[in-house]
């Protein structure tokens, strides 16, 4: 089955050549999403509490293209710059969230697209 490319206009240009998600069967894989402002591409202002509002802002806007929420999401992978930014990242994250959460791996990476703080990237299913 051929993938098929989840796009919205609530969402700024990737920054390479890749889709902000794609479609395979009943799973929705997003892209990895750093905190872009839909109107301007660029990196939004402030630390790592309004980077991970704003990702959470443009992988609800991917989701609601695909049909689905953020109810589901079963794996996220949270990708962060200076691990000591992990309880501010998780106050944000936790709020998207309700039990039984997604399964979920965060690691500590030297850099990310745009200088981001913090990149997240989820499954979706059934």
């Amino acid at each position: 089955m051929p993938l098929k490319p989840i796009t919205s206009d609530r969402l700024a240009k990737p920054v390479g050549p890749f889709s902000p998600a794609v479609r395979d069967g009943d799973r929705v894989y997003t892209s990895g999403q750093v905190a872009q402002d839909p109107a301007t591409g660029k990196l939004v202002e402030g630390g790592v509490v309004a980077q991970t509002e704003q990702i959470f802002h443009n992988l609800a806007a991917i989701l609601s293209a695909a049909n689905k929420s953020f109810a589901d999401v079963v794996k996220v992978n949270v990708y962060l710059t200076d691990v000591r930014d992990f309880a501010a990242m998780n106050e944000v994250y936790a709020k998207h969230f309700v039990a039984p959460y997604p399964a979920r791996t965060t690691v500590a990476v030297a850099a990310l697209p745009l200088g981001a703080a913090v990149e997240i990237e989820m499954i979706a299913s059934e």
